[in-house]
């Protein structure tokens, strides 16, 4: 048996330059030029068969077994967000306004380390691994890009894998959950038009920010009253907007907000109270509702059999301290668009290291990981993809 820790650990000094080289370069969504360049570099001098420009600015890698066997996809974000950091390390970022709140600086490093570890091995394989180097995760459609540009043909996959370094968990603990594991995300926006006028003369008005505040009330009823407790669903209102005067009531009103499910019959239900509430209110409060919806990804699924298959490796890897079968998130990620054809298996691996100061959530300024990270989250995808090609 491959002992892909070893193997891992050994490039663990390269892992963590390239990350921290990332970190100090981060690139926005369908920006990653400098990323997909070093990435396509490396795929090419380590003798990967390399298509750029997929999805904009992704990157497809493609190493061929000796064998015929099946496909096997590798996907690792390489985005960054619109945050200033606030951190105080050495290689904290140099782009103003952007960094790598997220960790996929970490993703795009343990990419390249699972490449270099494979492709020794391409004599034992029957079958290919796809390496899929995605952009734009961040909200933007990265995934949706490149399925638009084919990823899923030539050659098709059978199976897929993708990972998560997460910052709600220490280092050494592993999850890879059966069924849903991150949220269906909807976002919705509502204007409301009713009549302004002065705002010492309601009367003569018909005020669409009343009928919002009403709404926004109403809305939080769903979840409480409308969903089964045993289920899952968030709905959030995260923006009002509307006038601009003191003494003005405005013409209109706009909210915006999303909705989070697992299932899509709760879906269904939260939307069709959503309709009932916005419209009932608008129309009692003599205003009118607009409401677009806007689906940003689905659920991302696993397969049960691959994530037993991640736990199983995961329970035998040094330095795994936990591995757990029934974490899943709110958050979304659109991996959902490449794990809705084929069986798939989205784990997550704990990054945090909370004496270090290094405990900071996901999407805040001063996010950081602990680098040993990397190492458990190489050997885990190498073993995952191996699973499936090498004999």
């Amino acid at each position: 048996m491959t002992d892909f820790y070893t193997l891992a650990k050994s490039l663990e000094p390269e892992m963590i330059a390239r990350r921290r080289d990332f970190h100090r370069h981060p690139e926005l969504g369908f920006q990653e030029v400098r990323t997909a360049g070093i990435v396509a570099q490396e795929l090419n001098r380590l003798g990967l068969e390399v298509r750029t420009g997929v999805g904009r600015t992704g990157v497809v890698g493609l190493m061929e077994g000796d064998q015929p066997g099946p496909t096997v996809l590798l996907r690792f974000d390489m985005d960054a967000l619109p945050i200033t950091e606030a951190n105080t390390a050495d290689y904290i970022s140099e782009t103003s306004g952007v960094m790598h709140a997220c960790g996929h600086d970490a993703h795009t490093a343990v990419g390249l380390a699972v490449a270099k570890m494979l492709m020794p091995m391409r004599k034992q394989m029957a079958g290919t691994l796809k390496f899929v180097f995605q952009p734009a995760e961040e909200g933007l459609g990265g995934a949706a890009a490149m399925v638009k540009d084919d990823v899923m043909a030539s050659p098709a996959p059978e199976r897929s894998l993708a990972l998560h370094v997460w910052n709600d968990k220490p280092v050494g603990w592993v999850a890879a959950a059966d069924g849903p594991c991150m949220a269906a995300a909807d976002k919705f926006t509502v204007t409301l038009f009713g009549k302004g006028g002065h705002g010492a003369s309601p009367y003569q008005t018909q005020d669409p920010l009343v009928a919002a505040a009403q709404i926004v009330s109403a809305l939080q009823t769903i979840v409480s009253r409308n969903v089964d407790a045993l289920e899952n669903a968030v709905l959030s209102v995260t923006s009002v907007k509307g006038g601009e005067a003191f003494n003005v009531i405005p013409d209109s009103v706009t909210l915006m907000g999303t909705v989070r499910t697992f299932k899509p019959e709760v879906r269904a239900r939260v939307l069709r109270r959503f309709d009932e509430i916005v419209q009932g209110i608008a129309a009692a409060m003599q205003c009118r509702a607009e409401a677009v919806w806007q689906v940003t990804t689905p659920a991302v699924v696993n397969d049960a059999t691959m994530s037993a298959a991640v736990r199983q490796s995961a329970q035998s890897m040094p330095g795994v301290t936990h591995v757990s079968a029934d974490e899943r998130t709110m958050g979304s990620e659109d991996m959902a668009y490449m794990m809705s054809t084929v069986p798939g298996c989205y784990f997550f691996v704990g990054s945090a290291n909370a004496e270090k100061g290094l405990n900071f959530p996901h999407h805040h300024p001063r996010f950081d990981i602990d680098e040993r990270a990397l190492v458990q989250a190489a050997a885990l995808m190498a073993a995952a993809a191996a699973k499936y090609v090498l004999k």
